[in-house]
């Protein structure tokens, strides 16, 4: 095992980050489908599976890789989710067209479930090296993942025009897989000494059976739930409703990068207000600011549109860092790993429900329903989060 310090948990926070870019790829998808789908010869609808299946792996990815490295350490873990996701995209660019099929099997399963071990291997090592900043280093880790979207999305248009679908998955891939590959090799645990060990060391550490019989796991996961509707609902209906709302095409082109800006944005800034504030404050924000972008995008038109969904999607991005401070403040950052795959199937489920009711209502032409439902989700959020009881101690050392 490499020996550390407290002095290098800076250059775990930047590496980590760079692997959270990388492993951004799972908010790509809608790039890729349109040319994945000529290339393949595949229908849209079939396509746009594949990014239903890659976030089921990527929330199972968290699961097992947490296990895992609460077991026995980040760097294994991160090294398995490096190769996994390179070669899901490697393995992708010699898909056949006679069976378009096993890109639900390369990029959704194996790059998917790759994915979530960088994840949730990178955040919860820098939360331990980071007790005494913990949602800000929290937000840094996970605002890199929501900005791969904003980096990659136009370079992966133009490798596509160029190259087409299968040099740009092998290009990618490749390069995926020797950054963050090189990148896990130095990932490690502090010593239980100085300011990372000594800050975590008063702080009960909850086994995931300790956790799942406390009222506060169930609090936390179903506000989860409940608060991300927004962004599930809206997100397929965001080129298509923003020109039905007066937008030009190119300009609701433009707010699916603004949702990734916002995303990325959220990520950071949320986790540095909760820091300060407290993450208890922080959900309710975030909770409130949904509610009423939500309600806004009954009328919104324009302008006004592109403000509401970049809100949502402050907000979407914004959870991510802050609920994962808020599971390691409550349950400790020991078996956080797992811990948090746990929370994070309220994650999961969420998506897939709402996506489905978005498909549902969509195809009905009923837009105004979606934004109701998404409005009192919100609500059931802020219900739950009131009585969410967040110690004393883990605030101060937040």
């Amino acid at each position: 095992m490499m020996k550390t310090t407290v002095k290098n948990r800076y250059v775990i926070l930047g590496l980590g980050m760079l692997m959270q870019v990388c492993a951004g790829i799972l908010y790509m998808w809608s790039v890729f489908k349109g040319p994945v789908s000529e290339h393949l010869a595949w229908s849209d609808t079939g396509a746009a599976i594949t990014s239903s299946v890659m976030l089921a792996a990527f929330v199972l990815g968290i699961l097992i890789g947490g296990r895992v490295q609460d077991k026995h350490s980040p760097r294994p873990v991160a090294l398995a989710g490096s190769i996994l996701l390179g070669a899901g995209m490697i393995l992708s660019a010699f898909v056949p067209k006679t069976a378009p099929w096993l890109i639900y099997v390369t990029y959704g399963a194996v790059g998917g479930f790759g994915v979530g071990c960088v994840y949730t291997a990178t955040v919860a090592v820098v939360q331990k090296w980071f007790p005494d900043k913990r949602g800000l280093a929290t937000g840094m880790m996970v605002s890199a993942f929501g900005f791969s979207l904003v980096l990659f999305a136009p370079i992966t248009k133009l490798l596509l025009a160029n190259w087409g679908v299968p040099g740009t998955f092998l290009f990618l891939g490749i390069l995926f897989l020797v950054i963050c590959s090189v990148c896990s090799l130095f990932l490690s645990n502090p010593e239980a000494t100085g300011k990372a060990g000594a800050a975590a060391g008063g702080q009960k550490q909850y086994t995931t059976a300790e956790m799942l019989k406390t009222k506060e796991f169930y609090l936390l996961a179903f506000s989860m739930f409940f608060l991300l509707p927004a962004y599930f609902i809206l997100n397929p209906l965001f080129v298509s409703l923003g020109m039905e709302r007066g937008l030009s095409e190119s300009a609701a082109s433009f707010g699916v990068m603004l949702t990734g800006i916002a995303s990325a944005s959220g990520r950071l800034l949320s986790s540095w207000f909760s820091d300060y504030a407290g993450r208890k404050a922080a959900i309710i924000a975030l909770a409130a600011i949904t509610f009423v972008a939500a309600l806004g995008m009954i009328w919104a038109q324009d302008v006004m549109f592109l403000v509401c969904i970049a809100a949502i999607a402050f907000c979407f991005g914004g959870s991510a860092s802050v609920y994962a401070a808020t599971t390691a403040d409550l349950f400790g950052t020991k078996h956080n790993g797992f811990n948090f795959g746990c929370v994070m199937v309220g994650f999961g489920v969420s998506a897939l429900v709402f996506q489905i009711v978005s498909n549902a209502l969509s195809s009905a032409g009923a837009y105004t329903y979606s934004f109701v439902l998404a409005a009192a989700c919100c609500v059931i959020t802020l219900i739950l989060v009131a009585f969410l009881k967040i110690p004393k101690k883990a605030k101060a050392r937040a």
